[in-house]
């Protein structure tokens, strides 16, 4: 397995990552922006892209997902709690970032807590962390976790949106603080971290 950082996208910085097995397939985690510019990045590392892996569903992370389902024919993973934000402008936010203008994502499939995608040899696991929305996951290959809006280095996601919940992201970081791995933590937004640092130095893990 291989992980390729793309650069941060759309309208709020948003990260995204491009998981890779060893034969080829990729699964891109959250698609932000720039379809184009996606395509370009899997096609440049002869990779094929299988699924995309959305962390959430406000709209700075799933603006290219319907673009990117219609020109490489792959799959839309969401958990079922955050499925309708993928339709509707005022749940996912862009009615207040984009003037309600977003192309809407039709025949994802949806998640639970538990599941467990295969890539080839790669195992995906789903971890359900409510709390910035009704149906925020972590996603979670080998050694590695996908926080999405979760966790980030020093940090937490917003819990003041439609569908957010203040003690469901608390029971989420109670979920994260007992995990006793220390996996390399790729956010939603900003920098890299790893489990064991926010452990030990991030606020709201410490304080729960």
């Amino acid at each position: 397995m291989n992980i390729f950082i793309l650069p941060p996208m759309g309208l709020c910085g948003a990260n995204s990552y491009i998981i890779a097995s060893e034969k080829g397939s990729a699964a891109l985690v959250d698609a932000p922006a720039n379809a184009d510019f996606v395509l370009r990045e899997i096609q440049r590392r002869s990779l094929s892209m299988k699924m995309i892996l959305l962390t959430h569903g406000h709209i700075d992370h799933i603006e290219a997902a319907a673009q990117l389902q219609k020109k490489s024919g792959c799959k839309v993973y969401i958990h079922s709690g955050d499925m309708a934000m993928l339709t509707d402008g005022r749940l996912n936010l862009a009615n207040n970032m984009t003037g309600g203008v977003f192309d809407r994502v039709e025949n994802a499939l949806p998640l639970s807590d538990g599941d467990v995608l295969q890539l080839d040899e790669v195992q995906i696991k789903v971890m359900h962390t409510p709390g910035h929305t009704q149906g925020s996951v972590c996603y979670i290959a080998g050694d590695n976790m996908f926080s999405g809006d979760t966790l980030f280095r020093g940090s937490i996601g917003r819990t003041d949106f439609p569908g957010s919940d203040i003690n469901a992201m608390r029971q989420s970081l109670k979920k994260l603080a007992a995990i006793d791995k220390d996996y390399t933590v790729y956010p939603g937004h900003e920098d890299m971290t790893s489990l064991d640092f926010e452990k030990e130095n991030n606020y709201y893990l410490k304080r729960i």
